[in-house]
């Protein structure tokens, strides 16, 4: 795991240093808070519904114990008592005092944290794999990779101001869990027929008002090539990107009006230009950084306690099925902590639970978490025998529930409960779906369903890319909320289509218990997920069973216009 060197931790204090000053001069009025404004957001610090948010980096979604007891100590004492992890792999905290602010700061840097670039124009926490360096079906841990980007990225002279916020993600496995297609750029690791290492890039993805599926720009760049190849892109979109409306600035919009051919032409061009300029210094950071990643020693243990839990307690049987994913190392698994209690605020998590996964990591995991997109923790690196132990401590927090990938394990963004820009409520639509469906006991016969909640057409929530997708709207003062359906956020990635009409608060998750029961009579078997059996009948059967009258209609009108 990266650890901060000289540099880094000076860096890092001088900004700090930098922002305590501003704050001061916030306090006592010598900045207005439009003057204010684009400072805080060069550190992370947004001014919400009811107070100011401060959202902290988690790069690449990793963490060591000591940083989550920090983040602990940060909700205790500066909030109220939690935090709330998002789907940039990110941690927010949504209650801090302005001048507790650079407190809260010098306490990240502590243990090698800060809040850089998690706003603002420019490039943000670079997101990977939540299962980096563990995964089974990995090409290639992306984790050193994005790293490097980081501190590229950090402070670039040429990209603070960009004409919006830019998004990196990388996966290192085919099985895309990195959501690499919807962002600005996504860079997914593979190997030439060759054998060779390298890295297939998508540009111009993006969800918001005009969601796009990112498009291929390169099939293999080496890794000798990333970095500039990158630089060339970001640069080239920093002179054409649009900023004369906010709306039409991300480089998806971009790409959209002058076409990828063209895009990638002018990308060519700036590669050839900056190459040189890097001389090989980002491969030496690479290989250093990289050392930093090695895999942890693992053991040669016996997995008896494991088996003997698995035949004779249920609720671990359960929890082993949906929660455990299969590691590269014999003997281990990687265990993913749910969020999603049923009823509770998807990606919350108090501070006590903090530290129990924290202990957990270090006795039991390597001293290693991992934030997911999908706002749960990981445990990449647990042996077996360890996991009766480590379920029995979870369930004591109330971190076993078993639902990971289920209909309950939901993403919502913090909607109108919090956000500024929120039209509707996420959390409550969540919590009533969650409580629901667990009232029904249908959650394992209905299997892997994917719900993502957004509270606005910003799509925070992922919603376009959900199996099945909620938006909230506001309609002359009414919540709205708008359902699509096939929705996949994987490498055969897909934006989902609008069912019809939107529901009200009190619609919704009947409307949602209806589209499932139609799941499950439609499939062919126990077998075909719900987006499967999406893909091969279509909305159709969906529409009919959401708007039955309006099918009744349209029926009715089209037998009198077959009959005149």
């Amino acid at each position: 795991m990266y650890r901060y060197d000289a540099f880094d931790a000076a860096f890092v204090a001088e900004r700090n240093r930098q922002f305590r000053a501003q704050v001061e001069r916030r306090i006592d009025g010598a900045l207005t808070e439009d003057e204010f404004k684009p400072l805080r957001l060069m550190n992370g610090l947004y001014l919400q519904l009811h107070a100011y948010m401060l959202r902290v980096a988690i790069p690449y979604g990793t963490l060591r114990g000591n940083q989550m007891d920090k983040l602990a100590e940060i909700a205790e004492r500066w909030d109220k008592g939690y935090g709330h992890f998002t789907t940039r792999q990110n941690i927010q905290f949504n209650w801090p005092r302005l001048r507790d602010v650079p407190d809260i700061l010098d306490a990240l840097a502590e243990v090698e944290m800060h809040a850089l670039q998690t706003s603002g124009n420019t490039i943000r926490n670079v997101t990977a794999d939540h299962f980096a360096g563990a995964a089974a079906d990995e090409v290639a841990d992306p984790r050193p990779v994005a790293e490097l980007i980081r501190q590229w990225s950090t402070d670039h002279p040429e990209f603070q101001f960009l004409p919006r916020k830019f998004k990196i993600a990388v996966t290192g496995s085919p099985n895309d869990r990195a959501v690499t297609a919807a962002h600005d750029i996504g860079l997914r690791i593979v190997a030439n027929e060759a054998g060779e290492i390298g890295y297939r890039v998508l540009v111009g993805g993006g969800l918001g008002r005009t969601p796009m599926i990112g498009k291929v720009i390169a099939d293999f760049v080496s890794g000798d090539d990333l970095l500039p190849y990158l630089e060339a892109i970001v640069s080239v979109w920093n002179l054409l990107g649009r900023r004369d409306n906010k709306y039409k600035s991300r480089i998806k919009i971009t790409v959209h009006e002058h076409g990828i051919d063209a895009i990638r032409d002018l990308v060519e061009a700036r590669f050839a230009e900056v190459k040189p300029e890097f001389s090989g210094v980002d491969q030496e950071m690479l290989a250093a950084i990289t050392a930093q990643f090695a895999p942890p020693a693992f053991a040669e243990r016996s997995t008896e306690l494991f088996d003997a839990a698995y035949e004779t307690d249920p609720g671990f049987r359960a929890w082993a099925d949906t929660n455990l994913t299969a590691h590269r190392a014999p003997g281990y698994a990687i265990a993913q902590i749910s969020l999603k209690a049923h009823g509770a605020t998807p990606g919350d998590a108090t501070a006590d639970q903090m530290r129990a996964m924290a202990d957990i990591a270090r006795r039991f995991g390597h001293d290693e978490l991992r934030i997911s997109h999908e706002q749960n923790v990981v445990l990449p690196h647990v042996h077996k025998a360890d996991l009766p132990e480590i379920h029995k401590i979870l369930k004591a927090q109330g971190l076993a529930t078993a639902n990971i990938g289920l209909v309950s394990d939901i993403i919502a963004c913090p909607g109108m409960d919090y956000c500024a820009l929120a039209t509707a409520r996420s959390i409550p639509i969540a919590q009533s779906i969650a409580t629901r469906f667990d009232e029904l006991k249908i959650e394992h016969e209905i299997g892997d369903l994917k719900i993502k909640i957004s509270g606005c057409i910003n799509a925070c929530g992922h919603h376009h890319v959900g199996h099945i997708g909620i938006l909230g709207l506001d309609r002359a003062g009414v919540e709205n909320y708008q359902i699509t359906l096939g929705g996949d956020h994987t490498e055969d990635a897909s934006l989902g289509e609008r069912t019809g009409p939107g529901f009200s608060a009190d619609e919704v998750v009947p409307a949602i218990e209806t589209v499932v029961q139609t799941y499950l009579e439609t499939r062919r078997d126990a077998e075909e997920t719900f987006l499967e059996t999406y893909r091969r009948v279509g909305m159709a059967p969906f529409k009919a069973a959401l708007y039955p009258s309006k099918d009744k209609d349209t029926s009715r009108n089209e037998a009198r216009a077959n009959a005149a």
